[in-house]
């Protein structure tokens, strides 16, 4: 049976020659936009895909590495929001009895938050992503795993030194992979001079490692004096680098 185009006109037959490609079930030709001897507009054939432009690959690289990373920060932020344990009882004694847990959730809400605004204007800045990005960017994100269980620790034993201590080596891992990471992505954009310049000299990224080891050593003095330490990182930290910002607002994209 003919087969009838949707604007009601039957194609005229085309010769073999005007243009053919096999199919599994034999040959079919084509000719002002219709199918010969088919049953489907050539929009429907499929046709040799046109290369993508190395751009809009790497943008879409770049997009769902940032979408798996803010999957896992927020798990991780589900994970500690479990952790919390309800007063017992309706008094004043019963909250201050929780409060040591929730001040440590408060810090580690922060800096699990810190990390993923500034890693969500790092990414939107760059160009292109490779395989030492991608297990850079992992890293980051294993040391982030393991807040809930450092703050789970020091919640039950704040007045201790090792909580104290430990907590202060999952922020120091932390902050030395975001820093490998922001590296990573520098060598993967070598020929992005804008990327280059907003992030600097990074003067953040080399300070916090040493106030984490600082609150470290500290913990073994006194376990209130590191977390003042690991505080006053979460602080300097609390508003994200504008530079970055602005490089992603200049970029081709919005």
């Amino acid at each position: 049976m003919p087969w009838t185009a949707r604007n009601g006109r039957t194609p005229r037959p085309v010769p073999a020659s005007a243009g053919t490609r096999s199919w599994p079930y034999g040959h079919w030709a084509w000719s002002d936009g219709l199918v010969v001897g088919g049953t489907a507009p050539v929009s429907d054939v499929p046709t040799d895909a046109e290369p993508a432009s190395p751009s809009s690959g790497n943008a879409i690289d770049t997009h769902r590495l940032e979408a798996f990373s803010d999957g896992v920060m927020a798990v991780i932020i589900t994970i500690m929001a479990f952790d919390l344990k309800t007063p017992v009882g309706a008094t004043l004694h019963g909250l201050a009895g929780r409060l040591p847990s929730l001040l440590v959730y408060i810090l580690s809400f922060t800096v699990v938050g810190i990390y993923w605004n500034n890693h969500h204007h790092l990414l939107r800045a760059t160009g292109r992503i490779d395989a030492m990005v991608m297990w850079t960017n992992l890293h980051l994100l294993f040391w982030l795993s393991i807040v809930p269980f450092a703050t789970a620790w020091v919640g039950t034993a704040y007045g201790r030194a090792l909580p104290a201590a430990s907590y202060g080596v999952v922020a120091l891992g932390a902050a030395l992979a975001y820093f490998a990471l922001v590296r990573a992505i520098l060598r993967a954009n070598s020929d992005d001079a804008g990327i280059a310049t907003a992030v600097g000299k990074d003067i953040k990224g080399v300070i916090s490692p040493i106030v984490y080891i600082v609150g470290f050593g500290l913990a073994f003095v006194s376990p209130y004096l590191a977390y003042t330490c690991y505080a006053a990182v979460s602080l300097l930290w609390f508003v994200p680098d504008r530079r970055l910002a602005l490089e992603r607002s200049s970029g081709p994209e919005a």
